[in-house]
């Protein structure tokens, strides 16, 4: 018997990374996922993003665990193609439990350098992308009175960030977002949370824009030569933590187990929700 069987769990920038974390490790305790990524890349990012490729390799790892998966090509941007992955989920699987809202992407840059479009593009997946996903499933789990909701932040959600202006304007959008929709849903059966996590070993931190910007003197800088670097900015000198970690901490928010935790951010920072290094 796994905690989650049964449930149904949409997860939102499921083709990699977290997203991928998260699927598999409710999937393991017998979760049907629905899996979904915008699976092409965006001007204003200077990373590749997730691919088609990458999403049929969650789903073939999910499937894999014994649970079923559905894949869906979304943007989180997109109110209409939101509400289609809603409906086509619960005509096909009977309803939503649990959406995790964790599509994100990250760019850079100093505050009055940040062009509109990086902006919009930022503040339009990470922030807006959570309120329309989390618009979209609301009414669903309204009616059936019960639903589990976890919103993926950043321990940059409580904390200014150089050079991640319009990021970290996001992540505080967030919590804000999270914390008003627990209270709304506070009465029906529903609780939201949000997860921040620090550094996560995931490819929008290891690609070469991101090690100069945390690394500049480094002339080629590669995994092995930033960690250090990166675990200097960790009271407990970790690098970067494996989305392994973020999920278990979201596949808690979803169980029984949390039932009473609502509005509430639960922070995977090697101790910076503490206090930054000196």
């Amino acid at each position: 018997m796994g905690k989650l069987d049964g449930k149904v769990a949409l997860i939102t920038g499921a083709a990699r990374g977290q997203g991928r974390a998260h699927a598999l490790a409710m999937a393991r305790e017998g979760a049907t996922i629905v899996a979904a990524d915008l699976c092409r890349d965006l001007e204003t990012v200077p990373y590749p993003l997730g691919t088609t490729a990458d999403l049929a390799e969650t789903k073939a790892a999910v499937e894999a665990t014994g649970s079923r998966c559905v894949t869906a090509e979304v943007d989180v941007r997109d109110t209409e193609a939101l509400a289609a992955l809603v409906a086509d989920t619960v005509a096909q699987l009977g309803s939503i439990d649990i959406c995790v809202a964790n599509a994100g992407v990250c760019g850079f840059g100093q505050f009055w350098e940040i062009t509109d479009q990086a902006w919009d593009e930022m503040i339009g997946v990470d922030l807006t992308g959570v309120f329309k996903t989390l618009r979209a499933v609301v009414p669903r789990m309204l009616a059936q009175g019960s639903g589990r909701i976890v919103a993926t932040s950043s321990m940059a959600g409580h904390m200014g960030v150089p050079n991640l202006a319009h990021y970290v304007a996001a992540k505080w959008g967030v919590i804000g977002l999270v914390k008003t929709l627990a209270l709304e849903l506070a009465q029906h059966g529903v609780t939201v949370n949000a997860v921040c996590p620090a550094t996560v070993d995931t490819p929008m931190v290891h690609n070469a824009p991101f090690y100069g910007l945390f690394c500049p003197d480094q002339d080629a800088p590669t995994k092995e030569s930033v960690e250090p670097s990166y675990a200097a900015m960790s009271p407990m000198g970790i690098p970067w933590v494996s989305p392994d970690d973020i999920a278990q901490a979201a596949l808690y928010l979803v169980s029984d187990e949390a039932r009473y935790v609502n509005g509430s951010t639960l922070d995977v920072s090697t101790a910076a929700s503490a206090g930054l290094p000196g």
